[in-house]
């Protein structure tokens, strides 16, 4: 039995020709797949095939991917600002004229901002770009590998914890059907007492009685609603164990039990069988939640 999770989070270090990079993946339940993709300037044409990787190991899920690069700044080198720097020798003059004081030394006109600047790499030739990114993406590959596995591993917790409310859910039913099995006499027994402080000592037809007790067993007549719940657990538990991304499905199938557990409640004519009917209520609202969270 394989249920995944839609939550995890991964990832990934790479590095080649003096860049580094760093692939950092998320994911939270989502209707569908949905991916959001932040790159640094220059890689964005990562998107296209971040998107085909995406989908080839995932179905569904909210994506949040980020990728950071370091260039290796230690690989660019300095250069003196030719402009800047006879700005800041003319001024230095002019201000040595003006107040007599000793002209500013190369040292101090090189610690100026501006003067000495770090020179931009070079831009990639065609192939190496296309190396540098085939590179990032197998790293991208790897995270999100490691995001499966994440993603699977909090599905056995998930799995363990929907199989624990399906049998809540199986145990409820049967304890409604076993009420609802003595509710016709109950309903018997609550007119006749209803009737006897009507009438007092008079007595009502015993044929009467029947009727109206027909009657009111027809309303709250809950066999099609148990048989449903039992059905829909049957159900369920083969989903579970179907091995396929059933989180859709199994959400559906969470508004059937709940749909049949309102019915049931407003049916019912006795305390313990309405308690019943509430405990399923939350439990089923307990095992929606979770089933929210399944791939």
């Amino acid at each position: 039995m394989t249920i995944v999770s839609m939550t995890g989070f991964a990832e990934a270090h790479g590095s080649r020709d003096g860049t580094h990079w760093r692939w950092e993946v998320k994911s939270v339940n989502g209707r569908g797949l949905d991916m959001r993709l932040r790159t640094p300037p220059g890689f964005d044409g990562l998107e296209s095939a971040a998107r085909t990787l995406a989908g080839e190991r995932f179905k569904r899920g909210s994506l949040q991917i980020g990728l950071t690069v370091d260039e290796g700044g230690s690989s660019k080198g300095l250069k003196i600002d030719a402009a800047a720097l006879a700005a800041a020798v003319r001024i230095a003059r002019e201000v040595a004229a003006e107040t007599g004081l000793t002209p500013a030394r190369v040292d101090g006109l090189l610690a100026l901002k501006g003067v000495i600047v770090q020179e931009e790499n070079a831009p990639l030739e065609e192939h190496a770009r296309a190396a540098r990114d085939a590179a990032i993406l197998e790293t991208l590959a790897t995270a999100f590998d490691a995001l499966a596995r994440a993603r699977s591993n909090e599905g056995n917790k998930l799995k363990t914890v929907l199989a624990a409310q399906i049998d809540g859910i199986d145990a409820l039913t049967r304890e409604a059907a076993a009420l609802a099995s003595v509710q016709p006499q109950a309903l018997r027994d609550k007119l006749a007492a209803q009737v006897k402080d009507l009438i007092g000592a008079g007595t009502l037809p015993e044929e009467r009685l029947a009727q109206e007790v027909a009657l009111l067993a027809v309303k709250a007549d809950i066999r099609e609603e148990l048989d449903r719940l039992a059905a829909h657990v049957q159900e369920a538990r083969a989903l579970m164990a179907s091995g396929e991304a059933v989180g859709r499905k199994l959400d559906f199938l969470s508004q059937e039990f709940n749909r049949e557990a309102n019915t049931l409640c407003s049916k019912s004519s006795d305390i313990a069988l309405t308690k019943i009917g509430l405990a399923l209520k939350a439990t089923i609202d307990q095992f929606r939640e979770q089933a929210q969270n399944v791939e």
